[in-house]
């Protein structure tokens, strides 16, 4: 079932007051920072995809603030499989389990992209479409983010002044910016001691294949 045309503002609207009373304040004010991220990026590389990034932006936290015994619960209710390193490293697991519980929970906004989009949010993944870059990077980058790799990123994205670039360098722009991203955290998880996610290798990776063959 698609149901982009049917996502309006009001349906936003309600859906934005009713995410307020099932989170904690910290999660509400990002969460409503992601969307106006996702809005302003959707603006410049998607403006047609507009309900369906802030639909994705509202909705990629609701699981967030479950416990790690939760979380796993609701994977194995729906049949998927978890392995040791989720449990060393839980802090995407929430992607993984607001997908599943969209349909569910929130069927009005239960539109492909929408769900997907909020699957990928954490790790990124190989082939990732607008959408998903956008929502990944409206999530790191969003005015609540306070760590120094999230400011030097939003720095390093808006601070080019994407929207005075034409579209193929607004689009290896965007490219850069997401390998940084990859990078980071990469790097911060290594630092850590913690497993990488595979689908965040390939989807650095990816990107960093179309650089290469963009400056050819």
């Amino acid at each position: 079932m698609n149901t982009e045309c049917k996502i309006t503002e009001q349906m936003l609207d309600a859906l934005r007051e009713e995410l307020r009373g099932t989170m904690s304040e910290k999660r509400y004010r990002h969460t409503v920072e992601v969307e106006r991220m996702a809005a302003r990026l959707g603006a410049l590389y998607a403006p047609d995809r507009l309900p369906i990034l802030r639909a994705a932006a509202l909705l990629h936290d609701i699981t967030k603030e479950f416990s790690l015994q939760t979380q796993l619960q609701i994977l194995q209710k729906f049949g998927i499989m978890t392995y040791y390193r989720d449990e060393i490293s839980p802090k995407t697991l929430h992607a993984r389990t607001a997908a599943l519980l969209i349909p569910e929970q929130y069927p009005a906004f239960a539109d492909p992209d929408v769900i997907e989009a909020v699957r990928w949010h954490t790790t990124g993944r190989e082939g990732m479409t607008i959408c998903e870059k956008l929502v990944y990077l409206a999530d790191y980058i969003d005015l609540s983010r306070i760590f120094p790799d999230c400011v030097e990123l939003r720095e390093m994205f808006w601070g080019a002044d994407p929207a005075s670039m034409d579209e193929r360098e607004r689009e290896a722009h965007l490219r850069t910016v997401l390998v940084s991203s990859f990078d980071r955290t990469i790097l911060a998880l290594l630092e850590e001691g913690a497993p990488v996610s595979p689908e965040t290798m390939l989807a650095r990776n990816e990107l960093v294949e179309q650089i290469h063959r963009s400056t050819r």
